[in-house]
């Protein structure tokens, strides 16, 4: 009886010794993405964590241009998503994603809005050269793929330098959506899914043709080094899975 009690107790003890060894860490996944991306990109990361016991995703949002300056920097993160080819073509070339995991999420729009209560009357882009438009909010074209956009379509139509003095550059597309919203701007050069998370408070004037601009393609890829190498694969594939892709959709993103 005593020797088994004494086997007993040496196997328990055994095996309590083992979990630390055995028990597996949460899956933390960092992913950098531009900000525009906010909203789908939170609910799909919770629906990514229910079907996949123990993982947790950190989001950092952003203007794609200073997440890529992060990583070349050496911040930790897993995965990129990006609001332009540039970027990614610029963090690829740097060497800082992972070729073979690149692929493209998603499809936006660019949209010229106003304050909701605005009675000022635009409906082109030309409009914006009248004299009651005094300010435009668009992200800084340095670090923001919508101000990019936003000087692109101005291009287009030939009125860049006649509404150049008129902007107020910020650090990203939802702050122009801000300025916006608080009417402390007259109009502002925005994407079409984030005008819709504002619906109440801005509305959308024009909505810029396609050709106006390079294509507005959200790319993804697994940031080179990352010590998280198949859960950023994961998310990826969860991103461009049917389920993924749906709740993209759900946000007014269309698919590549």
């Amino acid at each position: 009886m005593k020797i088994h009690i004494l086997f007993y107790c040496v196997a328990v003890l055994f095996s309590i010794a083992l979990v630390p060894a055995f028990a597996e860490p949460p899956k933390e996944l960092t992913v950098s993405a531009a900000i525009s991306l906010k909203n789908s990109f939170d609910e799909i990361g919770k629906l990514y964590e229910s079907r996949n016991v123990g993982a947790k995703v950190l989001f950092n949002f952003g203007a794609s241009g200073d997440l890529m300056k992060q990583i070349e920097g050496g911040a930790p993160v897993d995965v990129f998503a990006s609001a332009a080819q540039k970027d990614m073509d610029e963090a690829e070339k740097k060497g800082l994603v992972g070729v073979a995991t690149r692929a493209n999420i998603a499809v936006n729009s660019v949209v010229l809005v106003i304050p909701a209560s605005s009675n000022v009357a635009v409906k082109s882009f030309e409009d914006l050269r009248a004299g009651n438009i005094k300010k435009i909010a668009i992200g800084n074209p340095k670090t923001v793929p919508a101000g990019r956009y936003a000087e692109e379509v101005f291009s287009y139509y030939r009125i860049l330098d006649a509404v150049k003095d008129k902007f107020i550059l910020t650090e990203n597309v939802r702050q122009a959506l801000d300025y916006v919203a608080r009417d402390e701007v007259d109009a502002g050069i925005v994407y079409a899914t984030d005008a819709t998370t504002r619906a109440k408070e801005v509305k959308i004037a024009v909505t810029a043709p396609d050709q106006s601009h390079k294509p507005v393609i959200y790319p993804i890829a697994a940031v080179k080094g990352t010590k998280n190498e198949a859960s950023a694969k994961a998310f990826i594939a969860f991103v461009l899975s049917a389920e993924g892709q749906k709740i993209l959709g759900k946000y007014g993103f269309r698919k590549p």
